[in-house]
């Protein structure tokens, strides 16, 4: 899952800390050497072209230049091994240190702490797997930080059930930053932090029935998923200007580096719309309101196979994967790919600018089901007017490290 692979940021962060603790030790009277973290761009017998976020640096070595080998899954220096020059190539990851020249372009390097691209990629694999198999996402209902226990709405296009989550007592929380939809920028946390309305996934053990999960890590969010009509595209700045269905004003949506865009197949979501409104076809498509079979699967809330071939979230398995794996398949799009009056659905963090969001996953070919949204808000008790309450699989919560 996106979200959850290892960052090199938050590898390096870690491994930074550890080596920064050690040089803090280094005695008042001797000039303490500097840490400088990037990939590495050439090397031979003598010199390491680094690329830093500062430029490159050459790192030269010596004969008294020291090699370790950090495992990625283990960031410290009590879990180094002893390395040598051979093991390092292009595109690895290295933290060193030494005396840092005063023009910060040479380094002459005391020691160097290798991460692999193999050993980074080998962990998030399996950071993938274990979180695609043994995870579970969805949205919190209830909180009880005296009980311990944390109620959850998953969601699936077969449906939705409830679950109750239990922390173990050395679990991992993580929480995202307001405003920011970066995961190495997510915040270490508590239960306490964790709210009602808030998107959580978990990775752990569910029971046999599906009711219950234990967790050893968690990560929540305030998310907000805004659905809107395109007024205006500015590739340049890589902005859409929406018209907020919700609101009905006029809302900037900013694409960063880390947005994930993709397009709704038509038909694949006519059909998906369709099964969540239990076989009416929303407004404009096909025949109108007029009754469909509904696709062949379990009925809303049953384990297995959703239409598409997406199993349900956080349960893993599946011929077809989870939504995430659904949603990859997706075609991928851009600002330019979009025009004027298509709607769109953005997932982003919650903010007090109610203008502008940043765009954690944009999808477009969402018509049918906002259209199935706005017929189940008019179907409300009395007939009044219920709020928006927008289903689009794959869109909830979290996004790409």
């Amino acid at each position: 899952m996106r979200f959850i692979k290892l960052t090199l940021a938050t590898l390096f962060l870690t491994l930074f800390a550890s080596i920064a603790s050690s040089v803090a030790q280094t005695p008042d009277t001797v000039t303490k050497p500097s840490v400088i973290t990037g990939e590495v761009a050439s090397v031979d017998a003598s010199k390491i072209v680094l690329s830093t976020k500062d430029g490159a640096v050459d790192v030269l070595l010596s004969d008294k230049t020291a090699f370790k080998r950090v495992p990625p899954e283990n960031p410290s220096l009590a879990a180094a091994v002893a390395a040598t020059l051979a093991d390092i190539g292009e595109g690895d990851k290295l933290a060193v240190t030494g005396i840092l020249s005063a023009d910060r372009k040479t380094l002459p390097a005391k020691s160097v702490y290798l991460m692999t691209k193999g050993d980074i990629a080998q962990r998030n694999t399996k950071e993938t797997e274990a979180w695609r198999t043994r995870g579970i996402t969805g949205k919190v209902t209830s909180v009880d930080p005296v009980a311990r226990k944390i109620g959850i709405e998953v969601r699936s296009m077969m449906g939705s059930s409830t679950v109750t989550l239990s922390p173990k007592d050395d679990a991992k929380f993580l929480r995202y930053a307001p405003d920011s939809v970066k995961f190495s920028e997510a915040k270490a946390s508590s239960i306490v932090e964790v709210q009602r309305g808030d998107m959580l996934r978990a990775l752990g053990d569910k029971s046999a029935d599906g009711t219950a999960f234990t967790a050893e890590e968690i990560v929540t969010g305030a998310f907000q998923t805004v659905a809107g009509t395109v007024k205006s595209i500015d590739v340049g700045k890589n902005e859409v200007l929406i018209t907020n269905l919700q609101t009905k004003k006029e809302m900037t949506v900013a694409i960063g580096p880390s947005s994930l865009l993709k397009k709704f197949p038509e038909e694949m979501a006519t059909r998906m719309a369709s099964f969540q409104g239990g076989g009416v076809r929303p407004v404009g498509q096909g025949q109108g309101q007029g009754a469909t079979p509904p696709p062949q699967g379990n009925p809303a809330g049953g384990q297995g196979q959703a239409p598409g071939g997406a199993a349900r979230p956080g349960f893993g398995g599946g011929r077809g994967g989870n939504i995430d794996e659904m949603l990859d398949r997706f075609p991928t799009i851009t600002a330019a790919d979009l025009k004027v009056g298509d709607m769109i659905a953005v997932s982003s963090t919650k903010s007090e600018n109610i203008d502008r969001i940043t765009a954690i996953k944009l999808l477009a070919g969402v018509e049918p089901f906002v259209r199935m949204a706005q017929m189940s808000a008019q179907r409300g008790p009395g007939g009044q007017q219920r709020s928006l309450d927008l289903n689009i699989p794959g869109l909830e919560g979290f996004g790409n490290p």
